[in-house]
């Protein structure tokens, strides 16, 4: 009986550290995914202001020519 008790203790911890692995590697690609995205949405605002900043020269040169 001792040995079966010793195998379900060890079983129950290899659970537990793959049950830690699996958590682990999930936040690890939240935190990727969260990044991926922040890099993305950063992006299209520096996109979004050099287009606003090219109108804005745009007519400013425009203005200067009337």
């Amino acid at each position: 009986m001792r040995n079966a008790e010793r195998v379900t203790s060890v079983k129950s911890q290899l659970l537990d550290i793959y049950m830690s692995m699996e958590v682990a590697e999930h936040e690890q690609r939240s935190r990727s995914a969260a990044q991926r995205n922040l890099r993305a949405r950063r992006g299209i605002e520096l996109h979004r202001e050099f287009k606003r900043l090219e109108r804005d020269i745009a007519d400013l040169v425009d203005d200067e020519k009337h």
